[in-house]
This record gives structure tokens, C-alpha cells and sequence, in this order.
């Protein structure tokens, strides 16, 4: 496949779907840019579409009464954006926002209730990608509230890397800092510290990692166990055949 082409394949949940499944998604699947801010839904919103992100990544974020946020969890190609749809409960107490620009794949909430309701493999794959998420969720909890701003900057950056396909970031450090519910001084101090140990390269709200091996060192618990989590419930994807211009099949 091309490296600019389009398709379905780019995210992993859609991507180890087999083809009879495949199939019935692909025509209903629409690609959508995702701009950098892009609010995807607001807290208490009831939810019409899912998403599934490709070269974007997706913030959840909580946000106080006083106007503050903090960062809950992030969804990029490993996962899907709109969990409520199929759990039943219709809406998030959440900000979903784009912290990433790229572009996703939308699909009807209806269309997705139906291939799930067939209780194939989408149906385990969800299941299970939420108990991944609910961990991702539990684990930033305690990042935050135990590891210092340079441990949760460094898991922050591996966990988006870990959702796009590049080692590169467009995100300036107030946004940053509103991620991770911390001040902008503390993180512009942590990244000031990974660059000068080489390991990143920050200008002018571009990011681009050096030296993943040397991140990882320096991260906390917190990033291994959401990763080891993932790993376990959702293997990587097999090689399908990617046919991006032809299918027939619909969803009745």
C-alpha cells in the first residue's frame, strides 16, 4: 500500500477483522479529517458515530467545573473512539478532543450496533479493548497522582507514539500541559530535560523522539503495564489483503 493511501487496514481493531466482517463495515466507513482541537463530543453529548483514528490520536479529557482538565486516556490506530455506543450507555462524562492531526474513520452508531450485536469477532474484539482502555484509564490515575511531571511527559509521548505511525508529534506545550493537568512551566522545564539528553527534539510545538530505548528507560511502571495490557488483549493484527476500492457487501 502506498505510503499517503487510505484505508480501513490503518487501524488495528479493523484491520484483524475478518473479511465476511471487513466486508460489511467497508462500504459504510467514512473517511474524515481530524484537525488539531477537533471536539469530537462534549461531556453528557449523545453519541451518533464512532470513530476509528488511523494517523490521529484522540484525548479523552476530563474537565472541572473551575475550568481545569486532565488527561483520562488517548485512542489512536490501536482502538476506537465512542466505547459508550456499545456498552450501553449513550454517553461519556468526557471531552473526546483531536490531540493529533490526521484523519479517522467514521461509522453510524446504528451500523456499529448491528455488527456487534452479531457477536463475532468486532464483538470481542470491543469487549476486549475495553478492558484495555478502563486499565489505560486506572493507570494515568496513579501516574498522576504519585510520578513526577518528567515520568508522565515521558509516558505520555510513548503512549502516543504506540498510536500513530510515526515517531513524530504536533502539539505545543500549553496543550501539553492541559493533557496532563499540570503547569505549563513544569512541562516545558521535563521537555527541556529529555532534549537536552537527547532525546527528543521540541520546536515550535513539533516533537519528534529521538531516542525511544532512552524514553522508556526513564518512564515509570505506569506506561509498561497499559502497554502489556494492550498487548495482551488486542495481538497485533494479521495481514489481510488490503482492497480499498472494491466491496459489495452492506449491512442489511
Amino acid at each position: 500500500m502506498p505510503k499517503d493511501a487510505h484505508s480501513p487496514r490503518q487501524n488495528h481493531l479493523l484491520d484483524t477483522l475478518p473479511a465476511a466482517e471487513y466486508e460489511r463495515l467497508f462500504p459504510h466507513l467514512e473517511l474524515v479529517p481530524m484537525p488539531l482541537g477537533e471536539v469530537l463530543y462534549e461531556s453528557g453529548d449523545e453519541l451518533l458515530h464512532a470513530y476509528f483514528p488511523t494517523t490521529c490520536i484522540v484525548s479523552m479529557l476530563y474537565l472541572m467545573e473551575n475550568g481545569a482538565s486532565s488527561e483520562i486516556a488517548v485512542v489512536g490506530n490501536e482502538g476506537i473512539v465512542g466505547v459508550a455506543l456499545f456498552m450501553g450507555g449513550g454517553t461519556m462524562p468526557n471531552r473526546a478532543i483531536v490531540q493529533s492531526a490526521g484523519d479517522a474513520y467514521r461509522l453510524r452508531g446504528g451500523l456499529l450496533m448491528q455488527e456487534f450485536n452479531r457477536y463475532g469477532v468486532l464483538h470481542h474484539l470491543l469487549l476486549r479493548y475495553t478492558q484495555a482502555l478502563i486499565t489505560q484509564m486506572a493507570q494515568t490515575a496513579v501516574c498522576n497522582r504519585h510520578h513526577s511531571v518528567d515520568q508522565q511527559l515521558c509516558r505520555w509521548l510513548l503512549l502516543s507514539l504506540d498510536r500513530l505511525p510515526g515517531n513524530e508529534l504536533t502539539m505545543t506545550q500549553e496543550l501539553i500541559a492541559n493533557m496532563l493537568g499540570v503547569r505549563r512551566e513544569g512541562v516545558s522545564e521535563a521537555a527541556g530535560k529529555l532534549q537536552r539528553a537527547g532525546l527528543i527534539d521540541y520546536r515550535r510545538g513539533h516533537i519528534a523522539v529521538l531516542d525511544r530505548p532512552g524514553l522508556e528507560a526513564r518512564v515509570c511502571e505506569c506506561y509498561r503495564v497499559v502497554k502489556t495490557e494492550f498487548d495482551r488483549l488486542l495481538p497485533p493484527p494479521p495481514a489481510w489483503p488490503i482492497d480499498i476500492a472494491h466491496s459489495s457487501a452492506t449491512l442489511p
